[in-house]
């Protein structure tokens, strides 16, 4: 798949996929690729308790509970919300599980203000209609109605986004199981088959937006993602990330532990700067979500590789800072001026290392900003 930019999940990890089912001899629910063990196996990696005969990477990284939790409702007649903070790998996690149970995770809409039924149901196209009439050929199933037909794990990211009347038009999908289709006078209703369910995603910080009624929820088992706040387990997620980033663009370029270090320990600062802020103005627009975390380390590397020296640097870590998370003038440049001078110089003087460059790069990049 080299000549795809994204490839999805089931596509990426083909090979994985196709020896897991091989040798999976546990119970399916439904038409599953494979057993809810190996679905756990695939999306957080295989131990040496497993006893497998080779390994298997970890693509999510989190609590192993809320995983099992997520396959177990989708082995029930439940839909799954998961829900959590931006950037804490929901859509992620969901394309994972979809991949491992359906060997496809693209039957996705994603939720905006312009999502419409049609998006959820089915729409027509218009020429086939003129030209001979409405009929199953002529019908455009949405996403949502092909996982049905097909007993698949359709998705819907972003749920809140959307208003509450296409929201409403999944309580009948999720309750009932099948779709009305008013316009045929024959086969006008289509059944969902066995294993089909769906997998949403919500942002917490949308609520009030767009909020769910009693009624959907009551067809949702939710699922709270947390914010990683482990030390550990972050350095591993972003690591994760960028070794992706630098396979798909060939190249070879070390992120040195130490500038790894670098950047989670300022996000640990500025997250807690921010927590401790009286009043949003005090606080960074950004979310200073893990992924953004990863894209500021992606954005230093890429730098690096094209207008560097091929080395990673903690100047292009701190102007990759400083540009990714200054996104008001002057409240975000403010608050990063702070932290340079209230945090980063004292480090720079008490620890030495990476950090005198870091503060130099960090001023830098606000100067020019400014």
């Amino acid at each position: 798949m080299s000549d795809v930019l994204r490839a999805p999940a089931e596509l990426k990890y083909a090979e994985e996929l196709d020896w897991l089912e091989s040798v999976d001899d546990g119970p399916k629910p439904f038409a599953w690729r494979l057993s809810p063990k190996m679905v756990r196996l695939f999306v957080l990696g295989a131990e040496r308790a497993d006893g497998l005969d080779r390994e298997i990477s970890q693509k999510w990284f989190g609590d192993r509970g809320i995983v099992e939790r997520a396959i177990v409702t989708l082995a029930s007649d439940r839909g799954l919300l998961l829900i959590g903070d931006p950037g804490t790998g929901k859509s992620w996690l969901a394309e994972l599980l979809a991949a491992a149970i359906s060997r496809n995770s693209t039957l996705v809409v994603q939720g905006t203000a312009g999502t419409t039924e049609d998006h959820i149901k089915y729409s027509w196209n218009v020429s086939m209609v003129i030209a001979k009439g409405q009929s199953r050929e002529s019908m455009i199933p949405s996403p949502i109605m092909t996982a049905m037909e097909g007993g698949s794990i359709g998705r819907f990211e972003e749920l809140t986004r959307s208003t509450s009347d296409v929201q409403d038009a999944l309580i009948s999908i999720l309750s009932e199981k099948y779709i009305s289709v008013p316009e045929l006078d024959s086969d006008g209703i289509v059944f969902a088959k066995p294993g089909f369910s769906v997998i949403a995603t919500a942002n917490s910080r949308d609520r009030g937006v767009n909020d769910l009624s009693s009624a959907l929820k009551r067809r949702f088992n939710f699922v709270r993602i947390p914010v990683v706040t482990n030390k550990k387990s972050e350095a591993e997620i972003v690591r994760f990330r960028t070794e992706e980033l630098l396979r798909r663009h060939q190249i070879e370029l070390e992120v040195p532990p130490t500038l790894l270090d670098v950047l989670l320990r300022s996000f640990g600062d500025l997250r807690a700067a921010a927590a401790s802020a009286g009043s949003d103005d005090e606080k960074l627009e950004s979310a200073l979500s893990t992924a953004e975390q990863i894209g500021v380390l992606e954005d230093a590397v890429l730098h690096s590789n094209f207008f560097g020296d091929r080395a990673l640097t903690a100047r292009a870590l701190a102007s990759s800072l400083v540009g990714s998370l200054a996104r008001r003038e002057p409240e975000d440049l403010s608050i990063l001026n702070k932290y340079l001078h209230g945090v980063v110089e004292p480090r720079s003087k008490d620890e030495g290392g990476d950090w005198p460059e870091f503060l130099d790069g960090g001023r830098d990049a606000i100067a020019t900003l400014s």
